[in-house]
């Protein structure tokens, strides 16, 4: 008898894992559709005549920083290059730093305001709210009528504010966010595998939900804020781990619009050793998880968005969510192997899998579009395309069992320090990451779990020899590779 509840508690996890999957993969098929349809059409719209000086409105330039020795100096040499009338611009640099960083930011900034540059230098006593705090304690001080936020590690072209802020001319506008570019995109495998995830998101998603009018978010770097919209929606809160997303959900729940410009480019530095990115990944999917459980009674309450907006954005909470089901199938494919031996079950029942091969071939033709616009390679780069989402989605399933504790702990409302990004300062593959001293040194837990897992992994690829059956063999060398490269890349970024 309760071998019985086991197996068919196996069977309904795995099968519900695999139609939520589905479900996703074909919400994205939907904003495929979207964009390919009306990706043209947002650049449209009432702006602001910068020809005439009254039409330019005062704009404050938030840089957000943290411990950042390696890429400050580039960043207040790249933001202060900005094309703007001086008595119309401010940049604010809002330092939590605790390291010698601090003095050096504070010596640079000097220099500038003596050649009479609008810069300041804002620190805080603590990290109370993290970013959000630090943001919502420069918002106080600032005098512009908008306000573009800067990450550490971003590169905005010189005429980027006239790029962006002539579009809210159009008094609804909250929200202007630009794509993000990578400037290390070739650096490594890592980071080809991250600019490609990151395209996708930022060609597919992105317009596919702002062409239909549906919410999308501030990425929390390279876009630009009307100040009365942050004011209006409650302010920054610090309560989760993506502020932006918080912020973004509850502007649009009070009828603010977003302006999104795929074709205004803003280049920023990917992380180059897997550490980094961990750490980014965890912040980023509980972040998502935390925003779910804060939100989503909102967004369904609502009274002022249709039926269609509802529906895109719990799947946009829920996005983060599909780690922890993507989880659930590889991890639960070694005993349905072994249930499949026993006759028990109808075999249509095991031919379900193929919902999984399904959601995945959705995946590989929407990401297509994006691949071949962002490189520009066309058909002619299919097989390289072919290759890269094959090595992307090998490596992202090894990504899976760090990102479903993430979500795990998002969704059950357990509270965790803002970790920053480490930045490296590299552009090109003979520049290096050793010796950086923000890196994480110590092996967590996690590392030795994925290190059992790609054993787990091996198991079930033997076990396929053992039954003659092959169903799974190829699902099982793509989960023993992907956690072996998470294991051995997060060891060796220790080093």
């Amino acid at each position: 008898m309760i071998s019985e509840i086991v197996t068919y508690s196996i069977l309904a996890i795995y099968i519900l894992s695999l139609l939520l999957i589905l479900f996703y993969s074909l919400t994205q098929l939907n904003l495929l559709v979207n964009y390919l349809r009306h990706r043209k059409n947002l650049a449209s719209g009432p702006k602001f005549n910068f020809l005439d000086a009254r039409e330019i409105p005062k704009v404050t330039v938030q840089l957000p920083i943290y411990n950042e020795e390696y890429v400050v100096d580039r960043l207040l040499e790249n933001i202060v290059k900005l094309e703007y009338p001086s008595n119309k611009l401010e940049i604010q640099v809002l330092d939590d730093s605790t390291d010698g960083s601090l003095e050096q930011t504070s010596e640079k900034i000097k220099k500038y305001q003596q050649s009479g540059i609008n810069i300041s230098h804002i620190t805080r006593e603590n990290r109370q709210g993290f970013k959000a705090g630090a943001l919502k304690e420069g918002l106080e001080k600032a005098t512009g009528e908008f306000i573009a936020i800067f990450d550490a590690d971003f590169l905005p072209a010189p005429d980027w504010l006239k790029k962006t802020v002539p579009y809210f001319k159009d008094p609804e506008i909250g929200v202007v966010q630009t794509r993000w570019g990578h400037i290390n995109r070739d650096y490594s495998l890592l980071t080809k595998i991250q600019a490609f995830a990151l395209d996708a998101h930022f060609t597919i998603e992105q317009v596919g939900r702002n062409a239909k009018g549906h919410f999308i978010n501030f990425n929390g770097t390279a876009g630009v804020w009307r100040k009365a919209c942050i004011i209006d929606a409650g302010n920054w809160e610090g309560d989760t781990l993506t502020e932006d997303l918080d912020l973004s959900y509850r502007a649009q729940l009070k009828n603010w619009k977003f302006k999104y410009l795929e074709n205004v480019e803003t280049p920023a530095e990917l992380p180059v050793v897997i550490s980094a990115a961990r750490t980014q990944q965890f912040r980023w999917n509980k972040g998502g998880a935390e925003n779910f459980r804060k939100t989503i009674k909102s967004l369904l309450n609502a009274k002022n968005i249709s039926l269609k907006t509802k529906f895109h954005g719990f799947i946009h909470l829920l996005n983060s969510s599909m780690f922890l089901c993507a989880f659930l199938i590889a991890f639960l494919s070694v005993p349905i192997l072994f249930i499949k031996q026993q006759n028990i079950i109808p075999i249509w029942v095991f031919d379900l899998t193929g919902i999984f091969i399904a959601s995945t071939l959705i995946l590989y033709f929407c990401y297509w579009f994006t691949y071949k616009n962002i490189l520009e390679e066309g058909w002619r780069g299919f097989l390289s395309y072919t290759q890269m989402f094959i090595t992307f989605f090998t490596v992202i399933l090894g990504f899976t069992l760090h990102n479903s504790f993430a979500v795990i702990e998002g969704h059950m409302g357990k509270r965790s320090e803002f970790v920053r990004t480490p930045k490296f300062n590299i552009k090109n593959v003979t520049d290096s990451w050793k010796g950086n001293k923000y890196l994480v040194k110590s092996i967590s837990g996690n590392i030795i779990l994925e290190a059992l897992l790609m054993l787990y992994f091996f198991f079930g690829m033997t076990s396929g020899f053992v039954f003659n059956d092959y169903s799974l063999f190829p699902f099982h060398l793509m989960l023993f590779i992907g956690f072996g490269f998470v294991f051995f890349h997060s060891i060796k970024s220790r080093g």
